[in-house]
């Protein structure tokens, strides 16, 4: 029996002490665990600290520098001098644009770590922090180029018809200017007029458009009737569109001194009523009633005779044009040209206002030939040279591959008459 008694206390006393080796093993393994975790979150922490960058962006504004715009970040002004020495070895900060996105990054602790600037859809400035310097760098956004058909129907306006097409307002203003020569986007679009084009578009990787590339190809039926152009090159080797017959889209001057019109509130006259003198006069040019502002483009290649203020016309800018014709536009709000500076067409040359004898905002636009001064509504203007023949099988080429791209038309579009203002249909006015 004594025995007995003694091997159940030698069993008794193992199990415990095998139960206290267990809970040792298992304290031992919790706190290796335990020990194992508190490092991985300090590494954690430290890469956070090291590795996380949180961005504070915005706009910049109008007229305000870099250092400016940094110091509205929070970036204290020795800092934000240090950041535009380091800037200026890559990027010319006078280049820098209103609008555009700037941001600073810290770290979660707050410590400066980079700064950002968004220089074009397809480039960003980058300054990061290199010890105790700033290190800076132009980086390209990947992106790839995809040749897209697009097209569209006018209900109210170009602009509306593109963004209602999915795509954004900058293709509108391509597309006047494309077909500026015969057409004012002010006046003669009409509802259920339709459009096509094809055009590149730089695509990122998540399926962003960053930016447009060229149209090859365009169509815009105007009541029915088919304007078509292809990109191609002039004679000196730049860009240039043509009718698919090869005639050139560019006119002598464009259709119109503003790019997206407004209605014209006083026509050519030799005997018209003056609101502001109460009596009769000549008003040899026309007047286009639009927002003061608006920008004032040139309707062709010339050179700057005069760019200021003049009495009653308030600020004008004249040009005089190389095939004769001396252009006028008045009562301008601002005047962006100087004198003896030469101009392109489509040129941005001034804004809408009522400085001088005006009643409202308007621009008034005369065009003049030795002496005389023309109605611009019903002046015909010739185009420029047509594809060279030594181009024509080069130009073929690129017209058939272009058009080949185009979006099929619609039902509705099929419809319409396809006439082509190359062809049989006569040439329209040019100002209307």
């Amino acid at each position: 029996m004594a025995k007995l008694k003694i091997i159940f206390w030698v069993l008794l006393v193992a199990a415990g002490a095998v139960c206290v080796g267990a809970s040792y093993r298992l304290r031992f393994a919790a706190e290796a665990r335990f020990d194992a975790e508190v490092q991985l979150a300090r590494v954690e922490a430290q890469r956070i600290q090291h590795d996380v960058i949180l961005f504070r962006e915005r706009v910049v504004p109008p007229r305000v520098p870099f250092v400016a715009a940094l110091q509205t970040l929070g970036i204290d002004s020795s800092t934000a001098a240090e950041l535009a020495a380091s800037a200026q070895s890559v990027f010319n900060l006078r280049h820098l644009r209103a609008g555009n996105q700037i941001a600073v990054g810290r770290s979660v602790m707050g410590v400066l770590r980079a700064v950002r600037y968004q220089i074009d859809p397809d480039s960003v400035l980058m300054i990061s922090r290199q010890g105790d310097d700033f290190h800076s760098e132009i980086e390209t956004i990947p992106s790839e180029t995809q040749v897209v058909g697009v097209q569209g129907e006018i209900q109210d306006s170009l602009f509306g018809a593109v963004i209602d097409a999915g795509e954004k307002p900058e293709l509108a203003m391509r597309l006047a200017d494309i077909f500026g020569w015969d057409l004012d986007f002010y006046t003669d679009p009409r509802p259920g007029d339709t459009f096509r084009f094809v055009v590149e578009k730089n695509v990122l990787a998540n399926g962003v458009v960053a930016s447009y590339g060229r149209i090859l190809a365009a169509e815009y039926k105007n009541e029915g009737r088919a304007y078509r152009a292809v990109l191609f090159h002039d004679p000196m080797g730049h860009p240039a569109y043509y009718t698919p017959d090869g005639k050139s889209m560019k006119k002598a001057f464009l259709h119109s001194p503003l790019k997206f019109a407004a209605p014209i509130t006083s026509h050519f006259s030799v005997h018209r009523f003056h609101p502001i003198l109460k009596e009769y006069r000549p008003h040899l040019g026309i007047d286009y009633g639009a927002p003061e502002g608006t920008p004032v483009q040139a309707i062709g290649d010339g050179r700057v005779v005069f760019a200021g203020r003049k009495g009653g016309d308030g600020n004008l800018v004249k040009i005089q044009h190389s095939n004769g014709y001396t252009t006028y536009y008045m009562h301008l709000s601002r005047v962006l040209v100087r004198d003896g500076q030469r101009v392109d067409q489509g040129q941005r040359i001034g804004l809408v206002g009522m400085t001088g004898l005006a009643t409202g905002p308007h621009l008034d636009f005369r065009i003049q030939r030795g002496g005389q001064f023309f109605n611009f509504e019903r002046l015909p203007l010739p185009p420029t040279d047509p594809v060279a023949k030594r181009d024509w099988n080069e130009f073929a080429a690129m017209r058939d591959r272009a058009l080949a791209q185009m979006p099929q038309a619609s039902t509705q579009q099929a419809l319409a008459k396809d006439v082509s203002p190359s062809s049989t249909a006569p040439q329209p006015s040019p100002a209307r």
